[in-house]
């Protein structure tokens, strides 16, 4: 896989992930840290391939984690020989009765609960290992944490329980301590969140057109492997999409009304390097996992109703890139009347954010030493 030494939730987790008598455990940790090799690991070590019946069940709160999960446990699991994945996601039809022979399911909670309850095609009392993922996202989801608890619920006694959550809200503290008995908890230090292998800048705009011209200079001062840009709107992504490809940019874009399948299609394109720009509403800021990304730009900063920038979502997004400890970049373009968002994101996670001239050609070729 390419790791040379564990990473920081690697080390600490491992050896509870994998002990005997199993442990449960729920762990903070930001996605670009290996948490997901880490719990593969554990589902690989614990499921016996010789057996042709589901073991180990993976809830994520999206189709393309729960792709993403699973490509991980193919490459890791490649000379597991006899251990299959299957996906309890939408779109992906099973009869009701049909003997699954995978031991290994991810799924979404909704199909997942389909599955087990109403087609019962997993048997819920030969699990032994049970993981979920980005639970902070999966509260945001309508359904979801009521899904999961009953997923749960159906669980034998001895089933080792796995959560995962970047952030720790009370809401999300409270349904991880419903969810999981007994748990060993790891959880980082408010410093430790913020990623301190991606320098942030931000840049003062009047319009959206002078937001555009800051990105031509951008691409035009500094090498950039390949960029996701963030927009509030769907408006604007097909605005922004359009003008980029007019300047002869290759732009993906990934907006909610896509299907399952159109989504898949973009990111693998925008994974092999076909696209060199990903233009995306919220929709996947979270677990895309691109190494060559290089850049992130949010074109505009996610704010909830209240016009409060959505600091969870601000991490994720700039979390894609500098993955695994690489060094990476995230240009924030505000107008003057919401500078105060940058100085919320600099209090919020003790850290600095650079002002930039969008027009200072020397400074932006800085950045690249």
């Amino acid at each position: 896989m390419g790791f040379n030494r564990p990473s920081k939730i690697q080390e600490t987790a491992l050896p509870m992930l994998l002990a005997h008598p199993p442990q449960n455990l729920i762990a903070q940790s930001q996605s670009g840290t290996g948490k997901t090799a880490a719990f593969v690991l554990a589902m690989l070590s614990r499921v016996n391939g010789a057996e042709k019946y589901p073991q180990c069940l993976c809830l994520a709160p999206t189709y393309e984690l729960a792709l993403q999960i699973g490509h991980v446990i193919e490459k890791m699991g490649q000379f597991c020989a006899d251990i299959r994945v299957t996906y309890a996601v939408q779109g992906n039809r099973v009869l009701p009765g049909t003997l699954l022979e995978e031991q290994i399911v991810i799924g979404t909670p909704g199909t997942m609960l389909d599955w087990c309850f109403k087609r019962r095609v997993v048997n819920m009392k030969r699990i032994s290992l049970f993981v979920l993922d980005e639970a902070d996202v999966m509260m945001d989801r309508q359904g979801f944490s009521y899904q999961s608890i009953r997923i749960q619920r159906a669980l034998p006694r001895g089933c080792q329980m796995l959560l995962f959550s970047a952030t720790f809200k009370e809401t999300v503290w409270n349904f991880a301590k419903q969810i999981i008995s007994n748990p060993i908890i790891i959880k980082l230090r408010q410093e430790e969140l913020t990623l301190s292998n991606i320098r942030q800048y931000y840049f003062v705009c009047r319009n959206r057109e002078e937001k555009y011209e800051a990105l031509c200079n951008i691409y035009g001062s500094i090498t950039i492997g390949q960029a996701m840009i963030f927009c509030q709107t769907r408006r604007s992504a097909d605005w922004l999409s359009v003008e980029m490809s007019k300047d002869g940019h290759q732009v993906a874009m990934l907006t909610a009304e896509l299907t399952i399948v159109q989504r898949a299609d973009v990111i693998q394109r925008f994974r092999d390097g076909k696209e060199k720009v990903l233009i995306t509403t919220n929709v996947c800021a979270r677990g895309i996992d691109v190494a060559q990304v290089t850049i992130v730009v949010n074109f505009s900063l996610p704010v909830n109703q209240e016009k409060q920038l959505d600091f969870e979502t601000y991490l994720h997004r700039i979390g894609r890139t500098g993955r695994f400890g690489k060094k990476g970049i995230a240009f924030n373009m505000v107008e003057r009347q919401t500078t105060y968002l940058v100085h919320s994101i600099e209090e919020h996670f003790q850290t600095e954010i650079k002002r930039l001239d969008p027009d200072d050609m020397d400074e932006l070729e800085q950045l690249d030493n």
